[in-house]
């Protein structure tokens, strides 16, 4: 009954985000910017996370200095607002199917950054290790296919749909595909470096919702002042009861609030490797919603490139899971000879004395 509880979650999880890329493509098909929607998006996360924060945390937080300060201002640009303005206009560029697609690669680029900062290492000799270089090689192979091989369309079976637009059924241009492609990698690479560096941060300020809340403030200030930059038509700032404050509200509460607590108690449960294991049900869900709701015409290189990213999220999981699993065989049998070398020196103290 406990498992089931964790693969409902998980599950959810998926939905949840699955449903947040197709109400933000209808949002962007429909005319809305992409740098107000992250606005939008992170002031409405912030008034969601920080009133729980405060009521949770508030008296069990550690002391904020200036420098744990800066580094979760950084944090938030990275992890937030590069990551999902960069997403955000290759989102408008691309499909909902060629983003949940890419977040397949997150686990694969935060593995490749970790080794670069030298938390995780490669042993090519062993299988595990070769199970992730080939992880990292089909990766790599999957976002040079999104980028450069359209390939057919595959005929739908639905030809009604309910959010979609005009804009998502026109085939888009080579160039404007690749360069969305491309925005996409860097905010993937983005969210991986927020993943790998906040574990230091999280060392210095353990409090996890207010540092959540304080990245979310952080990110919405920073998101404005971009905004303001690209956005100078005031009337595009409007939010009325229509598909763009569903989105943002949906985004900032749902996304950004919701789905934080559902993974920490996700990875909790059942670890974090489980919870990365579940990235692909993201794009399934994704291909069936899409094609309803958006109306989405879905290209054989989107699909070619999602397996070959699937493929290469399973290699590099596997390669890691084997590697605990030796690491804590070899810990068993160092515990076990270390209490045999002890049995056998007790008597021989006796004869001694």
């Amino acid at each position: 009954m406990g498992n089931m509880k964790v693969y409902a979650v998980a599950f959810l999880i998926r939905f949840i985000y699955a449903v947040m890329q197709i109400l933000t493509k209808a949002a962007f098909d429909g005319g809305m910017s992409t740098f107000i929607y992250v606005f939008y998006r992170q002031l409405i996360g912030t008034l969601f996370v920080a009133p729980i924060a405060l009521v949770l945390e508030r008296n069990m937080a550690p002391p904020l200095s200036f420098k744990v300060c800066f580094k979760i201002f950084l944090l938030a640009l990275v992890g937030f607002v590069v990551f999902l303005d960069t997403f955000s206009v290759g989102l408008d560029d691309t499909t909902t199917t060629s983003a949940a697609a890419m977040t397949n690669s997150v686990p694969v680029v935060t593995f490749i950054l970790a080794v670069l900062f030298r938390i995780e290492t490669i042993k090519i000799k062993k299988l595990q290790g070769i199970a992730k270089v080939s992880g990292l090689v089909l990766c790599l192979a999957g976002i040079l296919t999104m980028a450069f091989y359209k390939g057919p369309q595959l005929k739908s079976f639905h030809h009604h749909h309910l959010l979609g637009h005009e804009a998502s059924q026109t085939d888009r241009g080579h160039s404007k595909w690749a360069l969305g492609t491309l925005l996409m990698t860097i905010s993937t690479t983005a969210l991986s470096l927020w993943i790998v560096l906040q574990g230091y941060v999280l060392e210095e300020y353990p409090a996890k919702l207010l540092f959540t809340a304080l990245q979310c403030l952080c990110s919405s200030i920073q998101s404005f002042f971009i905004a303001l930059a690209f956005e100078r038509d005031f009337s595009r700032w409007k939010l009325g009861f229509n598909m763009n404050l569903l989105s943002v509200t949906y985004g900032g509460i749902m996304a950004t609030g919701m789905t934080f607590y559902l993974q920490s108690w996700t990875i909790e449960k059942k670890g974090p490797v489980f919870l990365a294991m579940s990235t692909p049900l993201t794009l399934i869900i994704q291909i069936i919603c899409s094609s309803f709701l958006l109306g989405e015409v879905i290209n054989l290189g989107s699909i070619l490139s999602a397996v070959l990213m699937v493929g290469g999220l399973y290699g590099v999981l596997w390669g890691k899971k084997r590697e605990e699993k030796d690491r804590k065989m070899q810990i068993r049998d160092n515990e076990k000879a270390c209490l045999e070398e002890k049995e056998t020196a007790i008597p021989a103290q006796g004869i001694l004395v």
